[in-house]
């Protein structure tokens, strides 16, 4: 069973997003040992400058690289990434016994982002859309189209 870890700058907070976000932890336990490692935001000025925001990014790209484990795929969300369709989720992930990246890891950044390092070290940039969403918000969708990968690898009727 595939290792998929979502690492994710910053705590959910709302009711809202931790339910949605429970149930797909729930629907993905049959295909995959899902880990969700939340790592805490530096907290900055209200009115931060680009230095104090640039700091703030590597302390957190430093936290999220102790997390990602060994022989690991990972793709970075961010908006410079590549978009891509629903279909094509499915074929980053790593294919067990041919590849070999044991886990499959996806980084959500905070407010400002990811730090410019942890997106160069990824594997794979991916952007969900050139619209702007709340990281808590994407973090339910990130896991929706986990999900999503999972059902169409399996020919399920859910991906129509």
């Amino acid at each position: 069973m595939l290792n998929v870890y979502v690492i994710c700058v910053g705590k959910l907070k709302e009711k809202f997003y931790k339910d949605a976000c429970a149930e797909y932890v729930k629907r993905l336990s049959p295909y995959c040992k899902l880990t969700v490692v939340e790592i805490p935001e530096v907290k900055l000025p209200k009115d931060p400058t680009l230095g104090e925001i640039t700091n703030a990014l590597s302390k957190e790209g430093d936290a999220i690289r102790a997390q990602i484990p060994p022989s690991s795929r990972v793709v970075a969300l961010c908006v410079e990434g590549r978009m891509r369709s629903s279909e094509e989720i499915p074929q980053m992930f790593p294919v067990p016994g041919r590849s070999l990246e044991k886990h499959m890891v996806f980084l959500i950044g905070g407010s400002y982002g990811l730090h410019p390092s942890i997106k160069a070290e990824a594997n794979t940039q991916l952007s969900m859309s050139p619209m702007t969403f709340p990281h808590h918000l994407a973090r339910v969708m990130l896991l929706e189209q986990i999900y999503r990968a999972f059902k169409i690898n399996e020919g399920s009727s859910y991906h129509k």
